[in-house]
This record gives structure tokens, C-alpha cells and sequence, in this order.
């Protein structure tokens, strides 16, 4: 007689699992059965707040074996060990959370069969606030409540206990575990589609701002930080170049408008074992700055696309270069980041590829007025598809308040210039519908950056700069007005001719037009109300 073969379970698949990857696909399929019990506004707080507290958990577990080696060297006895081992000050000390014993891991795990793993859960995240000053008000208390499956959630607590978070590509945890969470809140991002570009940036996007900015140390600012993912590609950038020891070089300072995105921020940078300060509390940038006199050496974002309805003060003293119009807040976003910037401080920012060239409620002049004030250092034309939660397209701005040789750093004297970059045809499709920048084509868009800028990195590696026919484009300020201080990038750089056009042209041109059309839909909606309410007054 034949029988079928058994379907591994989870956990079978999980002790086979030898990679990260493999680990962070396991857990996803684990933690998406829990998706129906639970409200899905909740489900990604619910999901990553478990991965958090794993990971204080492993932290402070490291901390304490740690703490016990280097007592039992210095030939303390075992009756005063446990003394020492609960000293609190040993593990702040040591930039660690301190973990009361009935939130660890092991605790957990150990009593939730007997005493029911959602109330321990609840009374552990509640136990970290309390003894964590900076985490309070930021952990989930939803693992109780009588919609969830305390079953299902047992096994995750299993599967997570279980994960071999180590690893066997000797990596350390906090490492695993911090790309276990990136892991997740990417693939939040793509299941809510549209919503989720509101606290996640693609991360080859984000990639590319830093290596273009590099980051290195001083102030780092971001004014709609989302889930924290500008930081986090920040200090691994520092860490890539100049070690783990560095990456508390960089002081991180960030502002999130939603309550739940700004608790996922915060629970980001600690997995992270970055030091940021989010604000005491999340608020919006234009009404409530809660950084209102930093001045940062680096400002990177990906704020809200054409924001229609936001706060605007007419007479507010970020609008130097013009009024932004009510119903699009792209130029607010960018004055907003012009004011932050400190002498030599520079900016990255995501925007619709309408901020190149509206005219419409005063924007043609504050892009003209910008230009003038010599803030515009580069622009670069993304490829469509990057983002899976926007079809609008998007490009990069690089603002720089000093585009001098900065004495002793040996620039290249870049004023009254704007280097031009057209990267539409570049980048990879990861699936049907998103694509990725590769390494390849981030080396290449930045390198022709810090060629132009004449950066130590590009003296290393020997690059000079160039104008690339299709590619790149240096423009002194006398062109940029010839075009009517239109900041297109295709303008300037010229067409390769080809006998056919691609794919990549072809996809470029869909998304130039869906833009069209989202606007023409969101200007006829209006129409509408209008025609309905006047029709409204006739008929009463």
C-alpha cells in the first residue's frame, strides 16, 4: 500500500531552513494564517511587535552570557553572580533594554501552554514600556483580545522561538532579526498596495539617495520617516565603509504624521540598534514641526505624492521662495527641507515627476526661485514601476546649500550647474509588476554624481565626469531658463536613437500618461462636486 507523503509543517521546514531568507518566508507563511483572525489595520503592529520583542529578548539574553564570561574571568562566585547579572545598569549601559524576566523570550515560551500566550504576550510588551523610557507607548497590547486565534499565535510563538536567528551564515542576530522585520514591512507594503507607500520607501530607492548623500556622520533628517527605512539604509551604508563601530557617527531625527507608522519607525531603528530620535510622540511636519530649530547636515524623504489637503499657513517663514498652492504640497515639502538644511547641508527627496514642471498656483516660480538661489545640485529621472504602491512617476531631487570646493574636501566648484541624470531605462523586473534598481545601475548613477561633484569616493576610484549622450547632462543655469526652468531630465541629456523603441520607453510613456489621466480624474472629480452642489441650490 502507498501512502502519501506527509506536508512538512512549519516548524519541520524551519529547522531545515539555512538561510535568512529562507527563515523570513517561513515566518511570513507562519504569521499569514493569523491575517483573518486579526483587523487588518492591526495585523502589521501585531506581526512586527512580536518580532521586537524577540529581538530585545535575544539582546539582552547576548548581553547577560556576555556579562557571565567576563564575571567568571574575574573570579566572582556563583552564589554573587546573579546579583551582578540582574544589575540593570550593565545592560543600559551597554546600549541593551532592559528585559524584566517575565517579558523574556524563554519565559514566555516556557509558560504559554499554562497561563495563555496572548496575556503573557500583552504583559510582557506592557513590562519593556515601563522599564524603557524610550519604547513608552510604542508596543502593541492586542494579543488578548478575543478575535485573535490564541492557537495559531502559540505556533507562531513557537516558530519564532525556534528560528535559528543566528544562523548558519554567521550572522548576528540582531542582524537576522532586523532583516526579518525590512522583510515584513516590505511585504506589508506590497499586500496594502497603495497605503502602504505611506510608511515604506522601495529599498533600491532608497539605496540610491544614500550613496549619492554618503552620510558618513553629523545630523540626519527626515520629515515623513515612515518606518525609519532612510535611517536604516544610512547607518548600513556607514557600517559597509567604516565598520559597526561607526554607526553612531550619524545623529538621527525623524517625524512620522501617523500614530501606527511612527510606532513601527521606532521599533525599526531599535531592532536596528539605532539611537534616533522620532519625537516623543508621532504629528504632522507643516502644522507641528517637533524639530523646529535643527539644522541637518543630510535631509532624505519620500513624503506623500500631490498632497491635496494639507496644512498650509499662508504666512509661514519656510515659504522664502513662494506660497506652495493649497492643493499640492510638493513645493511645501521641498521649502520645508531647504529650512533644515545647516550650512553645507545637502537633501535627497522623492517627488512626482510633476514637481519638474508645474506652472500651476505659483510653482513654476518657486521651481524658478529655487534654481536662482543655486539650491538645485541634481536631478535624476526614475524608471516606472518602482514603486508597486504608485503608478504616479517619480523622481529624486538633490538640493545643496554650498556647492563650493568646501576648502579641505576638494570638490569640484559646481556652482551656477545642475547635472542632469535620465535613469527611466534602467533597473531590472523583480516580478510582473515591480522593478528594481541593481547594483550595477546604482554604482552607475552614483558614480556620475560624485564624478560631477568631484567626491573623495570618486577619487578613489579614478572616475572624472563626463556628459553621457542619453545618460547625463551638466547644464549651466543660463540653459536651465532657456527651457523655462523645466527640470526634466530628458530635455537635456539628448536621445540615443535606436531603431525601435524598447520596452523601457514604452513603459516610461504609460506611466507619464496614467499621471495624466490620475490628474485629469482628480480635477474632474472636483467638476463633479462643483456641478452637483450648484445643481443641489437650483433644486432646493
Amino acid at each position: 500500500m502507498v501512502t502519501a507523503a506527509k506536508k512538512p509543517t512549519d516548524q519541520a521546514e524551519l529547522f531545515s531552513a539555512s538561510t535568512a531568507k529562507e527563515i523570513q518566508a517561513i515566518l511570513w507563511k507562519a504569521a499569514d494564517k493569523l491575517r483573518g483572525s486579526i483587523d487588518a489595520a492591526q495585523y502589521k503592529e501585531f506581526v512586527l511587535g512580536l518580532i521586537f520583542l524577540k529581538y530585545v529578548s535575544d539582546a539582552f539574553e547576548e548581553r547577560r552570557a556576555e556579562l557571565a564570561k567576563e564575571l567568571a574571568e574575574d573570579g566572582i562566585s556563583e552564589d554573587r553572580l546573579d546579583d551582578f547579572l540582574e544589575d540593570r545598569d550593565e545592560y543600559t549601559g551597554a546600549h541593551v533594554f532592559w528585559v524584566p524576566e517575565t517579558a523574556r523570550w524563554s519565559w514566555i515560551a516556557a509558560h504559554a501552554k499554562s497561563q495563555g500566550v496572548g496575556k503573557l504576550l500583552d504583559e510582557a510588551m506592557d513590562a519593556v514600556m515601563t522599564e524603557n523610557a524610550s519604547l513608552k507607548g510604542v508596543l502593541p497590547k492586542i494579543f488578548n483580545r478575543d478575535n485573535v486565534d490564541q492557537k495559531r499565535l502559540a505556533e507562531l510563538v513557537d516558530l519564532i522561538s525556534d528560528a535559528r536567528f543566528g544562523g548558519s551564515e554567521n550572522k548576528p542576530a540582531q542582524d537576522v532579526l532586523g532583516e526579518v522585520y525590512e522583510y515584513f514591512l516590505g511585504n506589508f507594503a506590497r499586500a496594502e498596495g497603495k497605503r502602504g507607500g505611506e510608511f515604506y520607501t522601495p529599498q533600491s530607492v532608497v539605496r540610491l539617495i544614500v550613496e549619492i548623500l554618503e552620510p558618513y556622520e553629523g545630523r540626519v533628517y527626515d520629515p515623513a520617516c515612515g518606518s525609519g527605512g532612510m535611517f536604516v539604509q544610512a547607518s548600513k551604508f556607514i557600517e559597509a565603509h567604516r565598520g559597526r563601530g561607526h554607526k553612531a557617527d550619524i545623529a538621527v531625527y525623524g517625524q512620522e504624521l501617523n500614530e501606527r507608522t511612527w510606532r513601527l519607525g521606532k521599533m525599526n531603528l531599535a531592532i536596528h540598534g539605532i539611537d534616533g530620535n522620532l519625537a516623543p510622540r508621532w504629528g504632522d511636519t507643516f502644522a507641528d514641526d517637533k524639530h523646529p530649530d535643527l539644522k541637518a547636515d543630510f535631509v532624505m524623504a519620500n513624503p506623500p505624492f500631490n498632497i491635496k489637503d494639507w496644512a498650509r499657513d499662508e504666512g509661514d517663514p519656510r515659504w522664502k521662495f513662494g506660497v506652495p498652492p493649497r492643493n499640492n504640497a510638493n513645493y511645501a515639502w521641498l521649502q520645508h527641507m531647504v529650512s533644515k538644511l545647516g550650512e553645507r547641508g545637502v537633501a535627497g527627496i522623492v517627488l512626482a515627476n510633476g514637481s519638474l514642471t508645474d506652472q500651476q498656483g505659483g510653482q513654476g516660480e518657486i521651481r524658478q526661485a529655487l534654481i536662482e538661489a543655486d539650491l538645485v545640485a541634481c536631478m535624476v529621472a526614475l524608471p516606472p514601476q518602482l514603486f508597486r504602491t504608485t503608478q504616479i512617476p517619480a523622481c529624486l531631487w538633490f538640493l545643496s546649500k554650498d556647492k563650493t570646493p568646501q576648502g579641505a574636501k576638494r570638490l569640484d566648484d559646481r556652482r551656477g550647474e545642475i547635472l542632469f541624470i535620465d535613469a527611466r531605462g534602467m533597473g531590472e523586473m523583480k516580478d510582473r509588476t515591480e522593478r528594481i534598481l541593481t547594483d550595477a545601475d546604482l554604482a552607475k548613477i552614483a558614480g556620475a554624481y560624485h564624478a560631477w561633484r568631484g567626491t573623495a569616493s570618486a577619487r578613489e576610484e579614478g572616475l572624472t565626469y563626463r556628459d553621457e549622450l542619453g545618460f547625463c547632462f551638466s547644464a549651466n543655469l543660463e540653459t536651465v531658463r532657456e527651457h523655462g526652468y523645466v527640470l526634466t531630465p530628458g530635455r537635456y541629456v539628448g536621445a540615443v536613437e535606436a531603431e525601435k523603441e524598447d520596452a523601457e520607453a514604452v513603459a516610461a510613456r504609460i506611466a507619464t500618461l496614467t499621471e495624466v489621466l490620475y490628474e485629469l480624474f482628480n480635477k474632474s472629480s472636483e467638476a463633479e462636486k462643483t456641478v452637483r452642489k450648484q445643481l443641489g441650490r437650483i433644486d432646493a
